[in-house]
């Protein structure tokens, strides 16, 4: 996930640390009836890139480059929790959103931009923002066939 994100294999074994220790801070607040040990540590690398993300924002990132990432066939072993068939249906999922809300999309769920800070940079207002995220994200449920049932 981290790699995925930040495109740096030295700073995603940093955020691999990172989330172990943040995983054994906080081991108390896990709840099981809230879903599975592996989406946990998965949620917490997320937000440790996207934390990394935000210090290096000076680097000028698009958007669209996620979608273009090579999914390796070789060694799926490397991140058990997503294999690469469940990555590149999730890219066949996010590339049929119309690519308005796909930036959006892409710019907040994996970038780390706020709704705002993608409403400025793409030049557009606030709410317009929050629509095309929702939309999307309704999209890919639906394309994931994703239920809210566990």
């Amino acid at each position: 996930m981290a790699l995925t994100i930040l495109r740096d294999a030295h700073a995603a074994e940093d955020i691999a640390q990172e989330t172990f220790i943040r995983a054994l801070r906080g081991a108390g607040a896990y709840d099981a009836r809230k879903g599975r040990v592996s989406t946990w540590l998965l949620t917490i690398a997320r937000n440790a890139s996207v934390d990394l993300l935000r210090v290096r924002r000076s680097e000028p990132m698009d958007p669209e480059t996620l979608l273009a990432l090579e999914v390796p066939d070789e060694d799926e072993s490397q991140d058990p929790a997503v294999t690469a068939d469940d990555r590149r249906r999730v890219q066949r999922a996010v590339a049929t959103i119309p690519i308005d809300q796909r930036r959006a999309l892409v710019m907040a769920a994996f970038f780390g931009y706020t709704a705002r800070e993608i409403g400025v940079q793409e030049d557009i207002p606030l709410g317009t923002v929050k629509t095309r995220i929702r939309t999307a994200m309704l999209k890919l449920r639906s394309a994931l066939e994703v239920s809210d049932e566990l």
